[in-house]
């Protein structure tokens, strides 16, 4: 398997060559070739799988000639061990076509757990075999920076930084990347915005000089890794609910772009997912986009589902690539003028076909309290604000694909954002036994202004005094 740029001015590489290179050099982001595809047969036979044994053999075909199905078999066995469900990724039935899928069963109880405990294992694997080191830098939202985290501490040949907006996280998830104290571990609170966090990372893997002296790697979900590693979940659900031989549906709470890039992958792989149900917060880019091809910058407010409080979707990207049908050089112009003007100028062509599949969904923080209320009521379930809001978009569909059964990615656990429960609900969720003391442990943090020169030089001293 090779990969491309979408913006094609970037060397092909290997599997294991987009692991450690995150972002392509030419400001790309790395997809594969071509996708593999499963014929109905190879679906029915994966059901019932553990889920260990089912991510590994949907990655398998991603990393061909890089990493055998045992190997991969091994890797995901210890990824998926410490999560808390012998489902690893357990199915729970809201109403006649409703499913919460539960994604936050890992240790930091979200589903970037699925993804980033897997990651850990890989750039150990490859790393040891390659006999090199690597520096990690990250921008989060809030959950992202506690899973790599906690994927990366005390790995030998690893250092990891991650950047979060000062203020505008959880106080668990702020918590949960500042209280570990692995020398390997370094946590920016960065003053300005998630985007401009990212935007800053982004920045440093476009150093070529920077990006050469200190191995960078990513593990956000620019990082191809990620998204291959989360298509499994969504075929263990699709797979549950009668795929290939029954359509689903998918409502998924998104900022970024991956989680739903995921499920449109396994789609490309033959799951046969009809329609992708995209839900945001007052952060409302990509439902604008879905709902009148308006993808124009606005500020970034905050919100109760800080996780998505995001304006710049990087995954996009690679979404828009297949919607001009691979045309790298449309690609990388589309994107130029997106960044220069804050208006993504997609044709309408390509618009409506994406269209077809895609449905935008939005709600703003009352409209997130009264979801959560709702679903209470209702199914007794209890949802955190971002999973609220995916499962209020589930039934978004209109008559006749009501009657599809619609998986709503549920991607956190509610006892992360407790401010936003007890608003809701008048109660507080309490954390599972192995965070209990969270508000009681040591934080380690270093507050920067947004200047890039600032943070390259905290990324180089930590990552040098780590080496030396």
């Amino acid at each position: 398997m090779r990969y491309v740029s979408t913006r094609g001015r970037a060397q092909p590489r290997d599997f294991e060559g987009v692991l450690l290179a995150g972002l392509a050099e030419d400001g790309g982001l790395f997809v594969p070739e071509s996708w593999p595809v499963l014929d109905a047969a190879a679906w029915r036979a994966l059901r019932g799988l553990p889920y260990e044994e089912l991510a590994a053999r949907l990655i398998a075909p991603f990393a061909e000639g890089c990493l055998t199905l045992e190997e991969l078999r091994s890797l995901c066995r210890d990824a998926y061990r410490r999560f808390d469900h012998a489902a690893v990724v357990p199915l729970v039935q809201l109403d006649e076509r409703r499913f919460a899928l539960e994604l936050f069963h890992g240790p930091t109880l979200a589903f970037k757990d699925l993804a980033l405990q897997l990651l850990g294992r890989l750039f150990d694997h490859v790393l040891a075999r390659r006999g090199e080191r690597i520096t990690i830098i990250g921008a989060t939202s809030g959950d992202t920076g506690s899973a790599a985290i906690e994927a990366c501490r005390d790995r030998a040949a690893v250092d990891i930084v991650i950047l979060h907006p000062k203020g505008r996280t959880s106080a668990v998830q702020r918590r949960q990347m500042t209280t570990v104290l692995a020398e390997n571990v370094a946590n920016i609170a960065l003053e300005g915005s998630f985007d401009d966090c990212q935007d800053a990372v982004k920045a440093m893997f476009g150093d070529a000089a920077f990006r050469e002296e200190l191995h960078l790697a990513a593990v956000n979900s620019i990082n191809w890794a990620r998204i291959a590693a989360q298509i499994p979940y969504y075929a263990a659900a699709a797979l549950a609910l009668g795929a290939p031989d029954r359509p689903v549906a998918v409502a998924v709470p998104t900022g970024n772009f991956g989680n739903v890039l995921a499920a449109y992958g396994a789609m490309r792989m033959g799951l046969p997912i009809a329609r992708f149900i995209v839900a945001t917060n007052r952060n409302d880019i990509l439902a604008r986009f879905l709902a009148a091809n308006d993808m124009s910058i606005r500020p970034v407010e905050a919100s109760l589902s800080p996780s998505m409080d995001i304006q710049v979707s990087s995954n996009f990207e690679r979404l828009l690539f297949e919607l001009l049908e691979r045309d790298a050089e449309a690609t990388a112009a589309v994107m130029t003028a997106f960044r220069s003007s804050g208006r993504m100028p997609v044709p309408d062509s390509a618009w409506r076909r994406l269209r077809d599949r895609f449905l935008g969904f939005s709600l703003d923080d009352a409209g997130t309290l009264e979801a959560m209320r709702r679903i209470r009521q209702e199914s007794g379930y209890l949802s955190d604000p971002h999973s609220a809001i995916g499962i209020a978009a589930a039934a978004a569909l209109a008559p006749p694909e009501r009657a599809i059964p619609v998986v709503a990615a549920a991607t956190a656990h509610p006892a992360k954002f407790p401010e936003a429960v007890k608003a809701a609900l008048g109660e507080v969720p309490r954390l599972p036994p192995q965070l209990a003391d969270l508000f009681d442990r040591e934080e380690r943090c270093s507050v920067l202004p947004n200047d890039l020169a600032a943070i390259k030089a905290f990324v180089r001293a930590h990552a040098r005094r780590r080496a030396a």
